[in-house]
This record gives C-alpha cells, structure tokens and sequence, in this order.
C-alpha cells in the first residue's frame, strides 16, 4: 500500500473517536499491552512527559517541546487530533513522521492490528513509540487522547504527569460531573512522578491532592506558584495559563537534570510556531479583513476565546460555526456573541451536527444567521460578505478549522 491507501486503511477499517463517536471507545489499556509488547515495549526506550486535561494540553505539550528542542534535545511530539494531515500527530523536532514510515509500521504490523481489533488511537500511539524508539529522541511530550485514567497513552512512566484543567467536555465517556472528569484525568499522576495542575479548581483539587498523597507523588499547581508567566508566541489570552503550566513543567525537568538556558526558554516560547508547527490557535489568517481561527470546541474554551473576541477592534462580527453531534449546546448556548452574523456548517465527517439543526437551534435563541452546505461555502460566503474593518471568526470544532487553514 502507499501512504494514501495506508491511512485511508487505518481511517475506514478501525474506529476512529473523530469520525465514529463512542464506539471507538474502549475502556481499557489491554489491546494497548499488547501491541506495545509486541513492539518490544518501545515506550520504555526513552523519557517523556505526560499532558492531559480538558484544555490547553496541546498547546502546553508544544510550548514544551519548542522549548526543549531551542536547548538542543532531541524531541518526540505526540498529539491528536491532526487538522490536515494525519503524520502532525506524530513529530521530531517539528519535523511529521515519513510517509515511508507510516506505511513501513502498518505493513510491517498489519495482521496483529487486525487479529486483536486495535482502534485507530491505539494504533497510532503504538506507531509512536516504535518511531520515537527507534529515532532515539531525548524525550517525547505525549497528548492524552481522551481522558486519562484509560487512555491508550497511559502506559507510559514519565519524568512528569500535568493536567492543565478540567472542564465538563466529552462528558457520555468520562462522567457528566467535574468531579468525576476529575478522577478520569488524575488516572495519569504515577507512582513518586511529580505532577502539574495548570489551574486550580476549589471544587475538584481533594481528587488531584488524594490521588497524588495515594501515589507519594509531590503535586504542584501553576498558577499559584508562577505569578508572570513569559511572552509566548501562540496570543490567545487563555495562553497566559498555559504559559505558567509549561514554565513550571521546564523548570521540574531543570531539575531532574535537563539544561535549558534562559535564552532557550525565551526564544521557545516566541517561536512556539515556528519551532512545532502547531496551528489552529487563535491562528490569524488574514488582515483585512482580520480573519481568526480557533480549535476551541467546548463551554470553557468558547468562554474564553469569545471573551478575547468581543475585545478585538471591528465593524462587524461574523462566526463561521459548525460541531459535532455529541454537543450539549443547548447547555453553552448563552456564550456566544449576539452581535454577531452567523454562517452555519457542518464539518465534513460523520458525526458533524446537521448546519440546519445548528441554525435553528441559535435562531430560537435570537442569534442570527444562514445555512451553508459546506465549511467552505460558509466561509467564501464570509468573506464575501465582510468589509477590511470587519472580523472573521472561524471555530465551534477542529474539522471546521481543519478545512479553513
């Protein structure tokens, strides 16, 4: 197979969460065992740092990448999910993994991922591991998928676990409570491995402090202990947390013996970009008119991405939106901006919301707007419509990014 027929192979024939939902599912590391067994336990080969939580972990896990790679090491990058091509979930040193590479692991595994029905995460954590193994990096800042506590990644023993927050986000799976979000996420923290709250949460810090007393683990919380977190080249507003969660996790590292200069840690956090190719946050597209792009695609982070946006200078708003259908909006409907034309979509996957449904659903709530086809044609519409000193918001889901960038 090339590399087209090898992801379209990985995407068709086995679950995806993006695509199918809940029955790609599965609660339990078993099949993971035994793929990273048959690997010969890649994961064990080299260092990593550990990042779940509801939002801002990919940010956070590219902040300490870029940084870790300015010093001079060799970095492993592991996240999910990808906006355009597949290989961004897994590189070294910004650089995706090889086409080559992605098609040598499937070919070369193929009839164990089928026999033991390995889901398309799984698989890819697996691939991973083997690439970040046999590639020797220094260490590698691994994404938790989907919560944490049975997340395929969680097999691995890191230098150090962080959980940036939590918020009431893919709630049918991980518990329709903060507290038991909570306890899903807390499954990270590892036996005498220090971890990282990116924020504290008066409601939910008992299940973070327990977990880690249970594990003799030391347990630290950013935004108390890093009162000025640097400038940072990803501009969003609610990077400022992020910030203090990456700042603190760097200087843990520091401490287990990493050297990274000042002059690293500055530069890393102002080419946060440039060093990781990280997009989609708060990603400026155009100018005139100004056109942004966010990833942001549940309550807390619409709130604060929102929040940012009624901020910014301009004539007229326009919000390109569309989700998927396992979205409670009727629970977040009263964020977004009523001053606003919206140009309804549904992203192009199966499980995207129906852009009739989104429409009505915001016109019974008094928001204005239009039906559209397609992401694309909801967006061309936008920007037909918008004047230089107008501004273009596009988001409500990452595969609606995906198709703008």
């Amino acid at each position: 197979m090339n590399y087209k027929e090898t992801t379209s192979w990985m995407f068709s024939k086995l679950p995806m969460y993006q695509s199918h939902g809940k029955s790609a599912y599965k609660e339990d590391l078993h099949r993971t065992e035994l793929l990273v067994s048959h690997l010969k336990n890649p994961h064990h080969n080299f260092k990593s740092v550990h990042v779940g939580g509801t939002n801002g972990k990919g940010s956070t896990c590219h902040m300490i990448a870029s940084v870790l790679q300015k010093s001079g090491y060799k970095v492993g990058l592991y996240t999910s999910p990808h906006l355009k091509d597949f290989r961004e979930r897994i590189r070294i040193n910004g650089k995706k993994i090889s086409k080559k590479n992605v098609v040598y692991f499937i070919e070369k595994n193929k009839s164990f991922l089928e026999l033991y029905k390995l889901s398309f995460f799984e698989m890819t954590v697996g691939m991973a591991f083997d690439f970040f193994s046999k590639e020797q990096v220094d260490i590698a800042i691994i994404e938790v998928g989907l919560g944490g506590r049975l997340d395929s990644t969680n097999v691995i023993m890191p230098l150090l676990s962080i959980i940036t927050n939590i918020g009431m986000d893919h709630t049918q799976f991980l518990g329709d409570t903060l507290q038991k979000i909570a306890f899903e996420k807390a499954g990270i923290i590892k036996y005498k491995t220090p971890v990282i709250i990116g924020e504290f949460q008066e409601d939910i810090v008992h299940i973070f402090k327990e977990k880690a007393s249970m594990m003799n683990s030391e347990i630290s919380f950013a935004n108390k202990l890093i009162q000025n977190p640097l400038e940072c080249s990803l501009k969003g507003s609610y990077q400022k947390s992020n910030v203090k969660t990456a700042q603190l996790a760097l200087d843990i590292l520091i401490s287990k013996g990493f050297i990274i200069p000042k002059s690293s840690l500055e530069f890393g956090l102002l080419n946060v970009q440039k060093l990781t190719a990280i997009k989609g946050r708060w990603q400026i597209l155009s100018a005139q008119p100004k056109i942004i792009c966010d990833t942001a695609h549940n309550k807390e982070g619409l709130s604060l991405v929102f929040k940012q946006l009624i901020n910014e200078k301009f004539n007229n708003l326009h919000i390109v939106l569309g989700f998927v259908n396992d979205k409670s909006l009727e629970s977040i409907i009263t964020i977004f901006p009523a001053n606003a034309q919206y140009y309804f979509c549904k992203p192009d996957i199966p499980r995207g919301l129906d852009s009739v449904e989104l429409m009505e659903l915001f016109l019974r709530n008094n928001l204005n707007g239009k039906s559209y086809s397609s992401v694309i044609e909801a967006f061309s519409k936008a920007k037909a419509v918008a004047k230089d000193n107008d501004l273009i918001f596009v988001g409500g889901s990452t595969f609606v990014v995906a198709e703008v960038v």
